[in-house]
C-alpha cells in the first residue's frame, strides 16, 4: 500500500515541528507538503532540516503548490489561514485534519460547508487522552445534575492567544450539553470585585498562561462535604501529533463530511 502523503500547515512553528517529526517516523506517512507564512525565516528550507535530515520538501507560502501532492493536510494555525487552506483543499480535493483554536460561529458555518465536499475532521484538542477524557465528563455530568458546582481550569504556555482554550471550551460544551444547558447561556469567564453568590446553574471558566505549560485541564465538581477533580495534563505535543496522524489515517477511508476524534477513536 503506498503511504498517506501529508501536507503540514505552520511548519516552522512549535506544532509544526512535531507534526513533521512524527510523520517523517511514520511508517505508513511520507511527507508532501509544508506550508508557512511568507516572511518565515524557514521559507525555503527543507521540512526536516530542523532534525538534521532531509525530506526533498521545501516551506514555502504558496498553499495550492504546497497541497498539489497531498492527500491529507494538517493544519494547527489560525483562524483565517486555516479557512484560506481549506479553500485550497476543497478545490484541490485534498481531505484536512484541522486542530485549529479560536473560530467564530460563523467560520464554523463554513468549515461545515467546505465539509459537504472534503472530509475534515476537527477536533479543539487531537490528544487521545483529552477525548477519552471528555467521554468520561459526559458521563459524570449525567450523574451529577444537581448539588455539584462545576468550573473549569485550564493553564498554557506564554505564548498561546486565544482563552479559554479551545480544549476548556469543549470540556464546557460537553458538561452543559449532558446537563441540558447551552455553554453561551452559562458560562461565566471572569469574576472580579463583588460578583454576589454563584449562581449554581453556571459553568464558570478560568485561563492561566505562563512559562512553557504544554497544556493541562480540570474539571471540578465541587459538592456539598467531597468534589471529584478530572484531570488532564500534557506533558508534550507528541500526543496532539500521534492524534492528528490518527485522524489522518481515518479520514483515508472518508470521502467527504465533518467528523470529531470520538468518530476517529471509536467512542461517538
Amino acid at each position: 500500500m503506498s503511504p498517506l502523503r501529508i501536507a503540514v500547515a505552520g511548519a516552522s512553528g512549535r506544532m509544526g515541528h512535531m507534526l513533521i517529526e512524527a510523520v517523517c517516523a511514520a511508517d505508513d506517512m511520507v511527507l508532501a507538503g509544508a506550508l508557512d507564512m511568507a516572511g518565515s525565516a524557514a521559507m525555503g528550507h527543507d521540512a526536516a532540516a530542523f532534525l538534521g535530515q532531509t525530506s526533498g520538501v521545501t516551506i514555502g507560502a504558496d498553499v495550492k503548490a504546497g497541497l498539489a501532492g497531498a492527500q491529507v493536510l494538517i493544519d494547527f494555525t489560525r483562524p483565517e489561514g486555516t479557512l484560506a487552506h481549506l479553500a485550497a483543499c476543497r478545490e484541490l480535493g485534498v481531505k484536512a485534519v484541522i486542530g485549529t483554536t479560536g473560530f467564530t460561529e460563523a467560520q464554523k458555518a463554513q468549515i461545515a460547508d467546505h465539509a459537504k465536499h472534503i472530509a475534515i475532521m476537527m477536533a479543539p484538542n487531537m490528544s487521545v487522552g483529552v477525548n477519552v477524557v471528555l467521554k468520561l465528563l459526559d458521563m459524570a455530568a449525567r450523574a451529577l445534575p444537581q448539588g455539584y458546582d462545576i468550573e473549569v481550569i485550564e493553564a498554557h504556555h506564554r505564548h498561546k492567544v486565544d482563552a479559554p482554550s479551545g480544549t476548556a471550551l469543549a470540556m464546557g460544551e460537553v458538561v452543559a450539553r449532558a446537563l441540558g444547558r447551552d455553554l453561551k447561556d452559562c458560562a461565566v469567564y471572569s469574576r472580579q470585585g463583588v460578583t454576589g453568590e454563584r449562581d449554581p446553574s453556571t459553568i464558570g471558566f478560568a485561563a492561566i498562561r505562563g512559562g512553557d505549560i504544554v497544556g493541562d485541564h480540570t474539571v471540578l465538581f465541587a459538592g456539598t462535604g467531597e468534589r471529584i477533580e478530572i484531570i488532564h495534563k500534557s506533558s508534550s505535543r507528541s500526543t496532539y501529533a500521534q492524534g492528528s496522524l490518527r485522524a489522518a489515517r481515518f479520514l483515508a477511508g472518508q470521502a467527504r463530511g465533518l467528523f470529531g476524534m470520538n468518530e476517529v477513536l471509536g467512542i461517538a
